[in-house]
């Protein structure tokens, strides 16, 4: 596999390479990455000389990981396997409904030929309309600092320096020994929403979030699916009421196999196969890795300008989003325990604001408090604050409520036996700690909860202080409130 191939012809003419200035230009900000820190130069910045450095994503794709291989792809092959889905589950509800099929290289197409040039005319705006910056599409490893100047050097030796650098250079998928050492062919979320056709059978490795995503959209759309978890249960970040309830739902609609790794793995004519420690073999169309993802920190020698990485391959940073170092300020994946394009995005326009005062005098603050979380699986997860676990070893009081969507009207109407509302609170402030949701929309009914605690709203409060539509979902979290007993 060369997961450098280059990317499907866009229709979009534009040569991406932007002229390099000569040898040791000097730049008031040094950026690296077009993820979120392309979102930081604005009007506020045109008096300021700006470097981009960006070897891009899958085949060198400018604009990060969310928009091109991540976020917003992979929702576009979630939503129709949603649809598929749904269609297949009418019988129940008495509705005579079937999938007559599938059409990937229409799916594919319609996703990429959004994206791609969306891609392209990011790329285009900040090499032919922002005359202030520079787009260095390449490598970049720092050197020594001269003078308290920062510099990096590129992959051609150009050697780019700055008084400012923002580090947001992403992260990249993990890939175990036992696939990397057998040069058998796989594919990461980098790559496998170009496949030609839709394989027939698809083996994941993993068991988080990008793993219950894919197997979603793989099933959804027609392929046999089969999971290898090298746990006892799926999402296992998730609290244990929900990963163990979507463990539950997963292996009715999937073959899952828990507490299972690979071993070896081979090609064998245009498929695979793999080796699990059971001693059983999966023959597949295609092997999917999703193991989780690793900052990119440990790629651009940080150490060369002053920084030490953490223990989690991070670069350090503080509530302000500095690095140890004066000068030097990180955001996103690359430092951030939170790997969420939203949490990326905040973080940016952090660095964006103390980029505009004083390194001792800064602005703005990051906001961690209650960072949430979806995954678009069938059914979907959706998580704010602690959970249960966490609550209890943090020494709270807590109460504690699970509000089942069959138990709401909509719900019934839905009849839904899978949906879930789990809601936890500290009984000595009456405010919620966590919230954990399992269900249809999901992500879509968190949103209010999220709210309430980012604002401490107290839940007798939020219960009982507003409207709740009847009989719409969003009555699976009112009554989840009133369950609480405070």
């Amino acid at each position: 596999m060369d997961p450098l191939a280059p990317l499907p012809a866009s229709g979009a003419e534009f040569d991406p390479l932007a002229p390099l200035p000569a040898s040791g230009a000097e730049f008031d900000l040094v950026i690296v990455g077009s993820g979120s820190g392309n979102s930081i130069p604005d009007d506020r910045f045109a008096d300021r000389s700006i470097a981009i450095i960006d070897q891009g994503v899958y085949g060198g794709a400018y604009g990060g990981t969310c928009l091109n291989i991540g976020c917003i792809p992979t929702k576009m092959f979630v939503y129709p396997a949603d649809v598929a889905d749904e269609a297949r589950d009418g019988a129940r509800l008495g509705v005579d409904s079937s999938v007559a099929g599938t059409r990937w290289p229409d799916i594919r197409d319609r996703v990429f030929s959004r994206i791609d040039p969306i891609s392209a005319g990011g790329l285009r705006y900040r090499v032919q309309d922002c005359p202030n910056i520079t787009v260095f599409q390449q490598h970049a490893t720092f050197l020594a600092p001269e003078d308290g100047v920062h510099r990096l050097q590129l992959a051609d030796g150009t050697v780019v320096s700055g008084r400012q650098v923002v580090i947001a250079a992403g992260s990249r998928p993990v890939i175990p020994p036992v696939i990397a050492d057998s040069n058998v062919t796989f594919h990461t979320n980098d790559d496998i929403m170009r496949l030609p056709e839709l394989p027939g059978h698809v083996v994941i490795v993993g068991s988080g979030y990008i793993a219950a995503e894919f197997a979603h959209v793989f099933s959804g759309l027609g392929s046999t699916v089969t999971v290898l978890a090298r746990g006892p249960r799926l999402l296992r970040a998730q609290d244990d009421t929900i990963s163990e309830r979507f463990t539950e739902v997963a292996t009715s609609r999937w073959d899952v196999r828990l507490n299972t790794e690979a071993v070896a793995a081979r090609d064998v004519g245009a498929g695979v196969e793999v080796e699990l420690t059971d001693g059983s073999t999966v023959a597949a169309d295609v092997l999917l890795v999703a193991t989780g993802r690793r900052p990119n920190g440990d790629r651009l020698g940080v150490e060369a300008a002053g920084i030490e990485l953490d223990g989690g391959g991070r670069v350090p940073v503080d509530e302000h989003q500095r690095t140890p170092v004066r000068g030097i300020y990180a955001l996103g994946d690359v430092s951030s325990h939170h790997l969420l394009k939203h949490v990326a995005n905040h973080e940016a326009r952090v660095v964006q604001a103390n980029l505009l005062a004083d390194w001792d005098s800064p602005t703005a603050t990051s906001d961690h408090r209650f960072v949430p979380g979806a995954v678009f699986t069938r059914p979907q997860v959706a998580s704010v604050g602690l959970t249960e676990v966490q609550a209890r070893e943090a020494g709270l009081d807590v109460a504690v409520t699970v509000q089942n969507y069959g138990d709401v009207a909509y719900g019934w109407a839905m009849e839904d036996t899978e949906g879930l509302c789990k809601l936890i609170a500290d009984r000595s402030t009456g405010l919620l700690v966590g919230a954990h949701l399992i269900g249809y929309q999901a992500s879509a009914l968190i949103q209010s909860v999220i709210t309430a605690m980012s604002f401490s709203i107290p839940v007798k409060d939020f219960a009982r202080g507003q409207y709740w539509i009847h009989p719409a979902l969003p009555e699976l979290i009112e009554n989840a409130l009133l369950g609480l007993d405070l």
